[in-house]
């Protein structure tokens, strides 16, 4: 369960290269190119203004305030693109959901720190519950996403205690980073890496650690892993998976068998299957919204 600090701020940055299927026309990299979608800046930092991109299926009347979602992409607060997110959305929009990508400042381009990361994605869930309305959004039924750092982000949103405003009503979490100190008298870092992911961190790693904050009351939670991520351990995934189960959560976590880190994008070849991954999480995605009625079965 051990693992390098230097992997998980270093290599969580990847690179996915989307291929063209029908939908909206994207690119991967930043600044994000999303075509056929509504952009809506959410927040002004300084000189950055940040956006969300909509989409919903072409029948979809605003007026019927739909399910929603946000997601936030990876890249270990460092780097990433609200285009890794795209696919995922395009096929929740087509299954009568809203769904939003999120841009979010990060150090790499904003000097900023995990913190900051957080706090934008809190902005981005007040801005939509806000203008749900306009947006097509019903209020109470706002998920958030994301994958690896995003992952992170999104979980932190939804444990983390914070005003009813940014709090998601469920979560889809892709290779979620979820145990950022000591847990239960195991730690997942070298004790000499504490002060370094501090200093990534912003703040003590625990206040920014999910696991360490799963309370009775949290929302429903669908958990994506690879067995075989070396990045973030599919044992890390478990153990916030089992804290929300034993405080009578509902969690359903799903771990791919040979699967490494950032399996779920759209365009990944799998290590151990005909089948890409992304292919055999949309129908575990799917089933998870139905069981919430957010979706039909």
């Amino acid at each position: 369960m051990r693992f390098s600090i230097v992997l998980l701020l270093a290599s969580l940055v990847f690179s996915t290269s989307f291929s063209q299927q029908k939908g909206k026309a994207r690119k991967p990299g930043y600044p994000p190119q999303i075509e056929s979608t509504s952009s809506h800046i959410y927040k002004t930092a300084g000189e950055v203004e940040l956006k969300l991109w909509r989409f919903a299926s072409a029948d979809g009347r605003k007026e019927e305030k739909r399910p929603a979602i946000v997601f936030f992409f990876g890249g270990g607060w460092k780097a990433g693109s609200p285009n890794q997110f795209v696919p995922h959305s395009e096929h929740l929009a087509e299954k009568g959901m809203v769904a939003f990508v999120a841009d979010y400042r990060v150090s790499s381009r904003h000097g900023t720190l995990a913190k900051d990361c957080v706090e934008d994605a809190r902005d981005a869930m007040r801005y939509i519950r806000s203008h749900a309305a306009e947006l097509g959004v019903d209020p109470e039924r706002l998920a958030a996403g994301g994958g690896s750092a995003g992952g992170h982000i999104a979980a932190c949103l939804g444990v983390i205690e914070a005003d009813p405003e940014s709090r998601p009503n469920a979560l889809a979490l892709f290779n979620p980073a979820c145990v950022l100190a000591p847990l239960d008298g195991k730690n997942p870092w070298p004790e000499d890496r504490h002060e370094e992911l501090k200093e990534r961190m912003g703040v003590e790693p625990e206040a920014l650690s999910p696991a360490h904050h799963v309370g009775d009351a949290e929302p429903p939670a669908v958990i994506f892993h690879g067995k075989a991520d070396t990045m973030v351990p599919y044992e890390t995934a478990k153990a916030f998976h089992e804290k929300m189960i034993a405080a009578g959560n509902e969690s359903t976590l799903h771990g791919y068998e040979g699967e490494p880190h950032g399996f779920f994008n759209f365009g990944r070849e799998s290590k151990v299957s005909d089948q890409p991954a992304y292919d055999r999480i949309l129908p575990q995605l799917d089933a998870f919204f139905a069981s919430l009625g957010w979706i039909e079965k």
